[in-house]
């Protein structure tokens, strides 16, 4: 009977280390999948908090600050402010800002947006469609795209006003 329990246990050890591997081996060699900088932002269509259909499209031609959020991000929520007074300072020069929500229910995230005063636009991923998409896992991570739909910079992680405005700029003064 023993020697039945230790193969049982070595059994269960390789499917686990087999596994462990895969995930590795996932997470090192698939970055094809990953969108980087200066590559072409992968196309979406979500809701946005009044129902209505939005997709990358809707921003062609112009640049973009494209966000991804939750309410139960601490850092995502202490950004929010920051993303709100960019978006009206660079509203005029056409930047677009957009808060792609991380698969929460629309009351929680209205109820947010109220309470902070964010009127920048908020998409709705509620499948994980576009997180996975974009490749995201940390949050907040605010993907800037250039009008022509290339990726300039992915900056992951809670941002201040001046790293937004100087991405911003950067952005902007690209041929």
């Amino acid at each position: 009977m023993k020697s039945g329990k230790q193969w049982l246990q070595i059994a269960v050890l390789a499917v686990v280390v087999l596994a462990g591997g895969l995930a590795i081996g996932n997470a090192l060699f698939n970055r094809g999948q990953i969108p980087h900088a200066g590559d072409k932002a992968p196309p979406f269509q979500v809701a946005d908090l009044e129902g209505g259909r939005r997709s990358l499209g809707d921003w062609s031609g112009k640049p973009l600050v494209l966000s991804f959020w939750g309410t139960f991000c601490p850092p995502c929520t202490e950004e929010m402010p920051a993303l709100q007074n960019q978006a009206a300072k660079w509203a005029e020069q056409g930047v677009g800002v957009v808060g792609m929500n991380l698969g929460e229910n629309a009351v929680t995230v209205r109820s947010f947006i109220q309470q902070y005063g964010i009127r920048f636009p908020i998409y709705m991923d509620v499948d994980d469609i576009v997180r996975k998409a974009y490749g995201v896992n940390q949050y907040p991570t605010t993907f800037f795209i250039r009008p022509d739909g290339r990726i300039h910079k992915i900056i992951m992680g809670k941002m201040d006003e001046a790293t937004i405005d100087s991405s911003v700029e950067a952005m902007l003064a690209l041929p």
